[in-house]
């Protein structure tokens, strides 16, 4: 049975919402979408799907149809994982980059935005994989609330209306954007009303043919011409050959739970070996929020981030594999280097050889769902395919232009991904029962948010709204710290004076993340259902019944 402190010392403006069926995201719009799903009889999975396909009409500055995603699946007995993150154009590789974009500090260039950032978008075959395998409802179904919101119009809400507006000056001249999201040539204001037909033709194509409409049919063709008329190297053969894969998820033990994540490309082994590293720690006899607590874990991030910056990348190119990252013996040596009163830097060390949203449903037959998707940069590369919809991301930023690097960009391969759904588990009677749905978007800062929301259920107690809304801080590449405006003012000089070099910021929208989490409330009593917590950084909501 859960024994949370169900207080919460921090400003926030929602509570916890307990139910039998959950979904939670970061648009009240999009939950209620899977939640209709749950009400017509499907299950977690439709749920996700649904709720995914809505919140790319009313979150565009996060997510959209050019899109990644990855999941975590509980399906009342295991957990599945699924990588749906795209690969680079065949075309692509260091020289391809050199040719086009010259070289800066010895290496090739390497664009933000536009064409020469897109991968092949595989949010669209992450819905076909996941509702092949766990689906209840027709695909149909799955799509319906997302076309009626493209075709009537939204009152756009009011972060979203904030980051649109800010992504306008930077993306405004690229390929399709301005037809598609500067409606009376601006960015919309807060609840003006939005319509978008050619995102829901796209959806309604889908709804009729099939998600494999997106990779083989008409809706790839425009893609792919739209690609050549704009110089890019997206072909129809890369679309084409293109599908998600299920992967088995990677886990850590931890104060009696197993955290799991996806396995590389993505970034999520980071927030593995941070609480690997904190598992050497007593951390429950550090106060709650105190500069020695905030310490050690900052200090065990920076040696995790050291480690991924490294070596991950497209498994197959890999110089270490995850299970010596996450090494017992490894990660007690690492541990070892942190000094409880002052700040390190760390450099890598050598493992033994051997704009995102994120959402959770859950419902009352015991499936669980962790999902995220993206367009990685807030509204991705800018581009976006005319009268589709499809705004594509800009995930090809995540290759390095290193040709020694295991992440150095090839055809064919996956880059560096940030985006990571987490859940977590505990051993009873033998066996793993499933415990929490969870994430946090937002870039490099999500393997941060997975440890300090991590860290503050599992060491302290803390209920999930109160580790949701406590303030937090983000490393940087730079090994500089950004901490939240709403953080204790005698931590942050006491952070300062360890060492810390730190810098306040005041938009909490990327900088912190945004989570979405649903904790199964007792294993031996389903009809207690689950509490479910929602950012209050974002405009979301956690919905249930």
């Amino acid at each position: 049975m859960t024994r949370f402190n169900w207080q919460n010392p921090y400003p926030t403006v929602r509570q916890p919402v307990f139910a039998r069926n959950i979904v939670s995201t970061s648009h009240p719009l999009a939950a209620q979408a899977g939640l209709r799903m749950l009400w017509k009889g499907g299950n977690a999975v439709d749920a996700a799907i649904a709720a995914a396909a809505a919140i790319t009409v009313v979150e565009p500055v996060s997510c959209g149809l050019g899109g990644d995603a990855f999941a975590l699946v509980w399906d009342g007995t295991r957990l599945h994982g699924l990588n749906a993150s795209g690969t680079a154009p065949a075309a692509w590789n260091v020289g391809y980059f050199q040719s086009r974009y010259g070289e800066e500090g010895g290496r090739a260039k390497r664009p933000v935005r536009g064409w020469d950032t897109v991968t092949v978008p595989g949010v669209v075959a992450g819905w076909e994989a996941l509702h092949a395998k766990f689906g209840s409802l027709p695909f149909a179904d799955l799509m319906a609330p997302a076309i009626e919101i493209a075709e009537r119009g939204h009152a756009v809400a009011s972060i979203v209306a904030h980051k649109w507006q800010a992504a306008v000056p930077e993306l405004h001249s690229q390929p399709g954007f301005a037809q598609t999201f500067m409606p009376h040539g601006r960015a919309p204001e807060v609840s003006e009303r939005v319509c978008f037909p050619g995102h829901a033709a796209t959806l309604r194509r889908l709804a009729q043919e099939g998600p494999r409409a997106y990779y083989e049919g008409e809706i790839a063709e425009r893609i792919a011409a739209f690609s050549r008329e704009c110089g890019g190297a997206m072909a129809l053969d890369d679309l084409r050959g293109y599908c998600a894969e299920w992967v088995e998820p990677i886990g850590k033990a931890y104060r009696g739970y197993t955290v799991h994540e996806i396995p590389p490309n993505g970034q999520g082994i980071a927030a593995l070996v941070a609480l690997g590293i904190l598992e050497q720690f007593d951390m429950a006899s550090l106060p709650l929020d105190s500069v020695e607590a905030q310490h050690v874990q900052i200090e065990a991030m920076k040696l995790a981030f050291a480690d991924v910056y490294r070596y991950v990348a497209d498994p197959r190119t890999m110089e270490v594999t995850p299970a010596q990252m996450l090494d017992d013996a490894y990660l007690k040596s690492r541990a070892k280097l942190i000094d409880p009163k002052r700040a390190t830097h760390f450099g890598f060390g050598m493992p033994r050889a051997g704009g995102t949203i994120y959402m959770s449903a859950v419902d009352e037959r015991g499936m669980m769902v962790s999902f995220i998707q993206s367009n990685y940069m807030g509204f991705g590369s800018g581009v976006v395919v005319p009268g589709t919809g499809i705004a594509l991301q800009n995930r090809g930023c995540g290759f390095s232009m290193d040709p020694a690097s295991p992440n150095a960009v090839a055809g064919g391969k996956r880059p560096f991904h940030t985006i990571i759904p987490a859940f977590l588990t505990q051993q009873a009677d033998g066996r793993q029962e499933a415990v929490m749905t969870f994430g946090v978007m937002g870039g490099d800062m999500q393997p941060q948010g997975h440890l300090q929301t991590a860290v503050r259920m599992l060491d302290y107690g803390q209920q999930p709204q109160a580790a949701c809304d406590a303030p937090r801080w983000k490393l940087n590449r730079d090994f500089t710290l950004n901490v939240e405006s709403t953080f204790d003012p005698d931590t942050v000089q006491a952070l300062q004076d360890r060492g810390h070099r730190i810098k306040r910021i005041d938009d909490p929208y990327m900088d912190f993340g945004s989570g979405q989490f649903i904790w199964k409330l007792d294993r031996g009593d389903p009809e207690r259902g689950y509490v479910a917590a929602s950012d209050s950084r974002r405009d979301g909501l956690a919905a249930g019944f």
